[in-house]
């Protein structure tokens, strides 16, 4: 798991300090390109008039969890993998300032980045913290929500993610993800592919396997909707892959999808 972990680290350090895609090329399916098959549109309308101008540009996620989770005014949230801050930022803007928002990574670049956005937009109730998902560093049932963009499926250790959410939510509280979601088998060299795992495809788990896995957590009311079935080129499984010889020629199209997904923890 740490060889895993510490590439994806790497990676989207250089991502965001570099300010573009965490996979090989100049768009990926984790984000920093303006045709990226994965990031394209999923902030729009409304919700881009909330958002920080810059942040957008600063995004790795697959949806708009936030917008699907129903957030009250007083609750508590935890963006597991919260990046530069935006969905956090989004989040806090829906508890208002009764409310808190904590934002969890293990990347200090994007620490920082998240750091610098919240004290230049003047967001007191948002606080972000180092940790990692596997191993939440907040209290047994402390957090009403817990959200999540494009960043589970990058866990090589998914039951433990999904048991810390279980832990630290309170009774009755509420996952919202948006996520990466298999809807048939994949090719094993996809599979072994470092950028595969950094670009959120390699470690995604099937539609039914994931709502198996929250169902083995503890977890009631589960489920998966894919929202965006992905049709990648071939010119983009070469640069989404650059270390997977004959990336171009895989039988990628429709084997992916972006998906929301909401589970409860019981009363």
């Amino acid at each position: 798991m740490s060889d895993i972990r510490d590439t994806i680290r790497q990676k989207y350090a250089e991502a965001i300090t570099n300010k573009r895609s965490c996979c090989g090329g100049s768009s990926s399916c984790c984000g920093g390109g303006t045709d990226d098959p994965i990031t394209k549109g999923i902030y729009d309308g409304a919700v881009l008039d909330r958002i920080p101008e810059g942040v957008v540009s600063q995004s790795f996620g697959c949806g708009s969890p936030v917008e699907m989770a129903g957030l009250k005014a007083g609750e508590t949230v935890l963006d597991l993998g919260s990046g530069a801050g935006l969905d956090a930022f989004l989040a806090g803007g829906e508890v208002g300032p009764s409310g808190k928002v904590f934002g969890l990574d293990m990347t200090d670049e994007m620490i920082l980045t998240a750091e610098a956005n919240r004290v230049h937009w003047g967001l007191k109730n948002v606080e972000f913290l180092k940790g990692f998902i596997e191993d939440i560093p907040l209290p047994d049932g402390s957090v009403d929500v817990v959200v999540s963009n494009c960043v589970i499926n990058l866990s090589p250790d998914k039951e433990a993610v999904f048991r810390e959410i279980f832990r630290v939510l309170k009774p009755g509280g509420r996952i919202s993800v948006s996520d990466v979601v298999f809807l048939r088998p994949i090719p094993e060299d996809i599979r072994t592919s470092i950028d595969a795992w950094a670009g959120c495809v390699a470690g995604a788990l099937g539609k039914d396997e994931y709502a198996e896995k929250l169902k083995k957590a503890g977890f009631t009311e589960i489920k998966v909707s894919p929202t965006k079935i992905y049709a990648f080129t071939p010119e983009q499984l070469e640069d989404m892959f650059p270390d997977l010889p004959g990336a171009a020629n895989l039988d990628a199209s429709g084997v992916a999808a972006g998906a929301w997904i909401f589970a409860s923890r019981p009363n």
